[in-house]
């Protein structure tokens, strides 16, 4: 089992979009939800925005 924590991520979008994902998704064999944080993790990579470890937000929170 995973020791990584997860957040739920509630959104609405176009029906054909949420289709064109899906799809995506089954040509790569990752789940829907998978393949949407692959997207964001390259959107913010391209974009230069760091997205910090697990670890470094906890400890952020813990010690502020």
């Amino acid at each position: 089992m995973s020791k990584t924590k997860t957040a739920t991520l509630n959104l609405r979008i176009d029906p054909a979009i949420k289709e064109g994902v899906r799809i995506a998704a089954l040509k790569e064999h990752r789940s829907v939800a998978n393949m949407v944080e692959m997207l964001i993790r390259r959107h913010c990579d391209e974009r230069g925005i760091p997205i910090p470890e697990q670890g470094e937000m906890f400890r952020e929170s813990h010690d502020g």
